[in-house]
Parts: structure tokens; C-alpha cells; sequence
């Protein structure tokens, strides 16, 4: 599509992902095997457990939270600055208090 030149990165072939390099992987086939099952898609977890290549579960899980944290911040901080140049939030008088709760607006000047 488009300009493309190639592929930005190399699909491995499913060949080189292998339920034998991985002893927790290895476990579950075995148990299976036991119960007289076998789970041929097992070999689609075998990525999980290449910390080199996909790091390590919580390597993952750090990313995917704190992804944008550093984006969000200086966007947080750049909006207050605008938002105290530009005088927005400030006390301006009073707004939203104290309306219609003065004694000469109600005709109360006075009068007992």
C-alpha cells in the first residue's frame, strides 16, 4: 500500500517458535499429554517467554501504563500555565456567590 518499500520488521516463521525452549510451556504439554489432550496452538505463547525480544510480563505491563505519562504531564502542565495567564479559575469577584442575597436588592433596607 501506498510507498511502501518493504515490511518495517520480519514476521518470524511459526517454525522458529518452539514449545521445547520453554520449561513452563513444556509443563502444560506434559500435563496434557497426561490427561490424554494435546493443545496445538501452544506454541502461540512461546513469544511470551522471550524476555530479549518482548520483554518480561511486567516490562510490558510498566509500558503499557506509562506509555503517554510523560506526554500527559507536560500537556497538564502547559494547560495550567495558559490557564493562569489567561486568569481562568481565579476568584473573579465573588462569581457564583453571593447574588440576589443582598438586604437592598430584596427591598430590606431597613425596613422592621
Amino acid at each position: 500500500m501506498g510507498g511502501h518499500h518493504g515490511e518495517p520488521y520480519q514476521v518470524p516463521h511459526a517454525s522458529a517458535y518452539k514449545v521445547e525452549a520453554v520449561p513452563q510451556l513444556v509443563e502444560v504439554k506434559e500435563a496434557l499429554a497426561r490427561q490424554g489432550l494435546r493443545d496445538p496452538w501452544l506454541r502461540n505463547e512461546v513469544w511470551r517467554y522471550e524476555p530479549k525480544q518482548f520483554g518480561t510480563h511486567r516490562t510490558r505491563l510498566n509500558t503499557f501504563l506509562f506509555r503517554g505519562l510523560g506526554v500527559g504531564f507536560c500537556a497538564f502542565l502547559v494547560t495550567a500555565a495558559v490557564e493562569y495567564g489567561l486568569g481562568i479559575g481565579k476568584g473573579q469577584g465573588g462569581h457564583g456567590h453571593g447574588h440576589g442575597h443582598e438586604k437592598d436588592e430584596h427591598g430590606d433596607k431597613g425596613h422592621h
